[in-house]
């Protein structure tokens, strides 16, 4: 995985932790659920970059 899919992913992760923070507080339920929507959406694209670099792991072993 990439240094920037990293780093974008988890200001994703931050910003919908603040998003759901902020809709707890201030009884936003619309708000509180998109910010754990951004939570999700940064997990299955983390995964996914794993998945790859697992892909790319493999065929790296086949190649030697």
């Amino acid at each position: 995985m990439g240094l920037k899919d990293k780093a974008e992913n988890k200001l994703q992760d931050l910003g919908g932790q603040g998003k759901e923070a902020a809709g707890r507080a201030t009884d936003d339920h619309e708000l509180e659920a998109e910010g754990r929507g951004d939570q999700a959406e940064s997990k299955v694209k983390d995964a996914g970059e794993k998945a790859k670099d697992a892909l790319g792991d493999v065929k790296d072993a086949f190649k030697k």
